[in-house]
């Protein structure tokens, strides 16, 4: 059976794909939060994580959940967090992830008539962070650096560099979104394995791999 990452990546492709220089499509996907405020467009909170601004867009969010989507689906499914339950609870964090991650975003702009944003990276970054939080100690590189800085150092720098990139602006690229969906992420996880009861505690079983490192 086909992983929950690779229908994720297919679907997203097929689409960002299709709605390359298609600005009709497009504007009735992004997000827009004009659109949300007066037209109760809700839909537009996950339909905007399916279309990337360009090719480098795509393929960066695309290939960074694959990555990490091959640690975190296998570890849902593991008997200490959610057995049986790991697969839908994994799609339900992809899911969920991407308009929460854009609720700060909304609540900023959501009189803007102007502001626009695409790409799944709020969805993304919580895989991503869910991957540092259940393996912190494993190397990890940016863009042509090779893996060789841990993720418990990994996730603050990327952090501030969405960060940085989120000021500096200039694309419909909402980077700010990285930040959310990595907490989106994190408080997600940990309150499905309390509500659930799982053996496995991810906050103190994070915490405690980093302190072996010291």
């Amino acid at each position: 059976m086909m992983s929950i990452t690779l229908v994720i990546i297919v679907f997203t492709a097929l689409v960002s794909i299709t709605a390359f220089g298609q600005r009709k499509m497009i504007d009735q996907l992004i997000f827009d939060p004009g659109a949300i405020t007066h037209r109760r467009q809700w839909y537009r909170f996950f339909t905007c994580g399916v279309i990337h601004a360009d090719w480098e867009h795509l393929l960066f969010n695309m290939l960074s959940l694959f990555l990490f989507g091959q640690l975190v689906e296998p570890a849902f499914q593991s008997e200490i967090l959610f057995g049986e339950q790991g697969k839908s609870l994994y799609l339900t964090l992809y899911a969920l992830a991407l308009p929460i991650s854009l609720l700060p975003t909304y609540l900023q702009h959501k009189e803007n008539s102007r502001y626009r944003s695409l790409g799944a990276s709020g969805a993304v970054s919580a895989i991503v962070f869910v991957g540092i939080l259940l393996n912190p100690t494993a190397k990890m590189g940016f863009f042509l650096i090779p893996p060789i800085i841990p993720g418990y150092i990994f996730g603050p720098l990327f952090l501030l560099l969405s960060a940085w990139l989120g000021k500096r602006g200039g694309d419909q690229i909402n980077h700010s979104a990285h930040i959310s969906g990595a907490l989106a992420g994190v408080l997600l996880t940990c309150l499905m394995a309390s509500l659930l009861q799982t053996t496995y505690r991810p906050w103190q079983e994070f915490l405690n791999k980093v302190s072996l490192q010291f």
